[in-house]
């Protein structure tokens, strides 16, 4: 079977790679580049476990292709800290608890993040909804929530 070339930007970096037509995104980020913070929760684009940023949307990449990457940009778990250090969304996960076994986490972190580049000041209601296509059966969501919050006030503050 022949393997199509895919180009694509991947936080903030350009990346090459070559899959197989039927290959999902989520399947050649973790296999074939070896981003394993993407996690695979239901395979269905029900629960939000693969969820990146793709060109400023948050999708789950295990309903996507990975032949319709090219020429994309996306953001990934992996693309969300920098060198300095994890990004406040991430340290607020931790300081609330807001995490336990992990499989959703780095979707959560992920969706959270597009909806505070979206609307940094969002309120409960918004954030609820924003995070409705992410699914925890370990923590609840309120830690969820508040850690969201919490990240949403330090940014306003930062900025």
């Amino acid at each position: 079977m022949s393997k199509i070339h895919v180009q694509t930007t991947i936080n903030g970096e350009q990346v090459d790679f070559l899959c197989p037509p039927q290959q999902s995104l989520l399947e050649a980020l973790r296999e074939t580049l070896g981003m394993l913070g993407t996690k695979e929760g239901c395979g269905t684009g029900d629960c939000g476990a693969c969820s990146i940023i793709l060109n400023g949307r948050l999708v789950c990449s295990c309903l996507m292709l990975a032949a319709e990457a090219q020429g994309q940009e996306m953001t990934t778990i992996e693309g969300i800290a920098d060198a300095d250090g994890l990004h406040v969304l991430q340290e607020k996960f931790l300081e609330h608890a807001a995490l336990q076994c992990g499989i959703c986490t780095p979707g959560f972190i992920v969706a959270a993040k597009a909806l505070l580049d979206r609307d940094p000041n969002p309120d409960e209601r918004t954030i609820r909804y924003w995070l409705a296509g992410n699914l925890c059966r370990c923590t609840g969501y309120d830690k969820i929530v508040r850690a969201v919050q919490d990240a949403a006030q330090q940014l306003a503050y930062e900025a």
